[in-house]
């Protein structure tokens, strides 16, 4: 049973109703599902071939999924190493038949290397914005991609991909969450972030994750990396705020050929949201 406190002026002032993400009131407002896919790539180049780029992998891994919009992380565009005519971030667009865009972290063999975002829908304004690193630390430069994606019913999201440090120690990752959160706070659309954070869910980094955003899967969660006998959660889907989706299902994808990590699956539930 639902009690609503509701206090009454002379003038008389209606109440509205909090809708609880999960109730009753949430499902009756849920717009429709969307299947986010976060996986990190390794630049289309399978553990088990050192030597081989495998493009047609990561795109039947994709394919197989049906993702409305994906995070990628570790994609080359035009290097030495992966085909210096290649921009994978445009032929996975391709070969998937989604848009795609390619957000640069660094130069790298000719080339450029960071994240990519693929949806089944437009896709506008899109950013570019590096992340800090601390001076003397060599840490590798690191980005935030972020697209404003049009779903059906003109419902808009902003979606964001990263990939945050790999070093041990947390210094840079910490720096990196942390004007992640400052930038996306700022956002009056709800948000999806997907990534690589390089982090378990016991850190520090993830903990600072947690207090602005909702992750989909929070404890039993099945590790992302690596391959074969994996050992540890490092890849995440997560939203903000908790009032704008509904967690259907998260899973992490049985793939041990295409990458060295597994690919993360979540189906959310959008919710049309209220008119004050």
């Amino acid at each position: 049973m639902k009690f609503f406190i509701c206090f009454l002026l002379l003038a008389g002032i209606s109440c509205s109703k909090k809708i609880i993400p999960g109730s009753s009131e949430s499902r009756k407002n849920i717009t429709q599902e969307l299947a986010i896919l976060c996986y990190n790539i390794r630049h289309a180049n399978p553990p088990s071939k050192p030597n081989e780029i495998d493009l047609q992998a990561i795109a039947n891994v994709i394919k197989k999924q049906k993702p409305d919009i994906v995070a990628l992380q570790e994609v080359d565009v035009h290097t030495n190493r992966s085909g210096p005519g290649i921009n994978q971030a445009k032929e996975l667009g391709r070969l998937t038949g989604m848009k795609s865009w390619f957000a640069k972290a660094i130069d790298y063999d000719g080339g450029e290397y960071g994240v990519a975002i693929l949806s089944k829908y437009p896709i506008e304004n899109m950013k570019n914005t590096p992340l800090p690193t601390a001076e003397g630390t060599n840490g590798e430069h690191r980005t935030l991609a972020t697209a404003i994606v049009t779903l059906p019913r003109n419902k808009k999201i902003l979606f964001a991909c990263t990939h945050l440090d790999a070093q041990v120690n947390d210094t840079n990752r910490l720096l990196q969450i942390n004007k992640i959160l400052k930038i996306l706070k700022m956002e009056t659309l709800p948000v999806i972030i997907a990534g690589d954070f390089n982090a378990t869910p016991s850190s520090k980094v993830i903990g600072t994750l947690d207090n602005y955003f909702t992750r989909t899967c929070i404890s039993g969660c099945q590790f992302t990396i690596p391959v074969i006998v994996p050992t540890k959660t490092i890849d995440y889907i997560a939203f903000a705020p908790a009032s704008s989706f509904v967690i259907k299902d998260h899973k992490v994808i049985d793939e041990k050929y295409a990458s060295d990590h597994l690919p993360v699956l979540s189906v959310l539930q959008v919710l049309q949201g209220r008119k004050e």
